[in-house]
């Protein structure tokens, strides 16, 4: 009797996963970098854009300061200096958030963009999610002197450590990846309806008030606050400024990882969902 000899190819489903994944992170990289290179060209438009959003954050710097000022010298624990270092990260976080707005979704399936698009073998989300992270290196690059100039005029108080900094690393692209999904999940309302200004500003005025964008949620009513721990705002925008610039403990930066990752994996799930539903209404025909 002879031995069996085991088959020495090995399974087929690995390799193409494998291969697969190593497809996906070439397409991330060449798609960033081609929007590096691309933002690169328009640099003094980028400028101009970042520095007309000083605005918003400086509006709300000056006026809490005054605030607290006014209240003997702190508002809810956050006294100028607070104040200062909260919006100088703010705008920080703000750059990290722009996505695709839904509204784009309106151009492309009017101008035909959208039928382009499905005939690439990869979808439509990915290359949203590549090419605005390559994007992000340019607004990092604006923001640093932004900021420098910003902590001379408005001193921040700032001390944070390694525990904060790596959080809030990781939590500025957990809320990046949060937002492209539900925008992503909001602009497919265009593939059913055209008449989607009211439902967008909806969602974007409850952002507004429930993220940590207008105002730290540490100075929100009680109420508030707990509506806000239901919903993914926090996630977006609070969380990432108050893990660098508030003094959370270990198990808060642990809670706030957590619950990014529950609204990446619902994201997703939606995105997938509504994807496959609301493309079957589309017949646009491209250019």
């Amino acid at each position: 009797m002879t031995n069996a000899i085991p088959s020495a190819r090995p399974p087929a489903m690995p390799l193409r996963r494998v291969g697969r994944f190593r497809q996906m992170v070439d397409f991330y990289a060449t798609v960033s970098r081609t929007a590096v290179q691309e933002q690169f060209q328009y640099r003094t438009a980028n400028y101009m854009y970042m520095i007309g959003m000083v605005v918003e954050p400086v509006v709300y710097l000056v006026v809490w300061s005054v605030v607290a000022e006014a209240s003997g010298g702190s508002v809810g624990g956050y006294t100028p200096g607070g104040f200062a270092a909260y919006y100088i990260v703010w705008m920080l976080v703000r750059n990290m958030n722009i996505v695709f707005t839904p509204y784009g979704w309106e151009f492309r399936i009017r101008e035909g963009q959208l039928s382009g698009m499905l005939l690439r073998p990869i979808h439509p989300l990915h290359y949203d999610l590549a090419y605005f992270a390559g994007w992000k290196v340019i607004a990092v690059l604006l923001w640093i002197p932004i900021a420098v100039v910003l902590a001379l005029l408005f001193p921040p108080e700032l001390t944070v450590n390694l525990a904060q900094v790596a959080t809030f690393l990781v939590a500025i692209w957990g809320a990046y990846v949060i937002r492209t999904l539900l925008l992503f999940v909001l602009g497919m309302v265009t593939l059913w309806t055209t008449r989607v200004a009211a439902l967008f500003e909806l969602y974007f005025t409850a952002e507004l008030l429930l993220s940590g964008r207008l105002v730290p949620l540490d100075l929100m009513p009680d109420w508030v606050l707990r509506w806000v721990d239901w919903l993914p705002f926090r996630s977006t925008f609070g969380f990432p400024i108050e893990a660098l610039v508030s003094d959370l403990s270990g198990p808060q930066l642990v809670r706030g990882l957590v619950a990014q990752l529950v609204w990446i994996a619902i994201g997703w799930a939606l995105a997938m969902v509504v994807w496959k539903r609301a493309i079957r209404r589309y017949s646009a025909v491209g250019n």
